[in-house]
């Protein structure tokens, strides 16, 4: 079977800095993928080429066996650690506005039955992420951990095949970070998503994760740190029973990591 998402060779450079080299990825449908690494291991920009915001510097992105435009699609979508909502929309509104965008680019705006029916299919995701009874509240009046799954329902509102998420649960505290987790978990698998998830809690990565992917430089220069980049140094496919997985193969895996 052939993968929905391809990278062959792929490298990003700032001037002469090498952030990626030598990345080479298959991504299959519906897999649930972890990135974990240190700090400047490549692990955004590797989000920022997938998603479409640059392109890389050499090497191919295939995104169902053709050429990744440089430019964000609707097959994509992105949920950040600080939360990207419309403080002065309400969250009806915020979910509303990515489909007036896609229906609307000039005005962005919808008018009569097809603002109606807009504004009907956000309603029905905000309820999918929990946030049913809170349509026309504003992100002030938000906890944090309510502001991401409104920044989830606005990803996923014009239905995107692969979703990225780039840390998306780090400044959330324990409780609120555990039903996020469940709540991902969910809408991975009812709305048959392939996830890609930039994450520092290796916890979280073996948790959710059917594969973990640890980025980190392979050579290294002193006198030329900057001219070396990161790749993949190890891709772990995680074995599940249901919904997770025995300690001792998180253990065992951690410690090939060096976690």
């Amino acid at each position: 079977m052939s993968a929905l998402l391809s990278l062959q060779n792929v490298w990003v450079e700032y001037g002469d800095k090498v952030v990626l080299e030598q990345m080479d990825l298959d991504v299959e449908a519906g897999s649930f993928v972890s990135i974990i690494g240190p700090s400047g291991a490549g692990k955004s920009s590797l989000l920022r080429i997938i998603l479409g915001q640059e392109a890389p510097t050499r090497g191919t992105i295939l995104l169902d066996g053709a050429p990744l435009a440089p430019e964000c699609g609707p097959d994509r979508g992105v949920v950040f650690q600080r939360y990207s909502v419309f403080p002065h929309l309400s969250v009806l509104r915020n979910t509303v506005f990515g489909l007036e965008c896609e229906k609307a680019p000039l005005l962005a705006r919808l008018f009569g039955p097809a603002r109606r029916a807009a504004e009907a299919e956000a309603a029905a995701m905000l309820d999918a992420v929990g946030l049913g009874d809170s349509l026309h509240i504003h992100p002030a009046q938000m906890s944090g951990g309510m502001q991401q799954r409104l920044a989830i329902a606005q990803a996923l509102i014009k239905r995107p095949r692969i979703l990225l998420l780039d840390e998306p649960f780090g400044a959330l505290d324990p409780g609120i970070r555990a039903d996020m987790h469940v709540l991902i978990r969910r809408l991975w698998q009812e709305y048959s998503l392939t996830v890609i998830m930039v994450t520092h809690d290796i916890q979280e990565a073996f948790s959710l994760g059917t594969r973990v992917l640890a980025l980190d430089k392979w050579r290294h220069d002193p006198h030329a740190p900057h001219r070396f980049g990161a790749t993949a140094v190890y891709d772990l496919p995680l074995r599940r029973n249901g919904a997770g997985k025995s300690a001792g193969e998180t253990e065992k895996m951690e410690e090939r990591i060096g976690a």
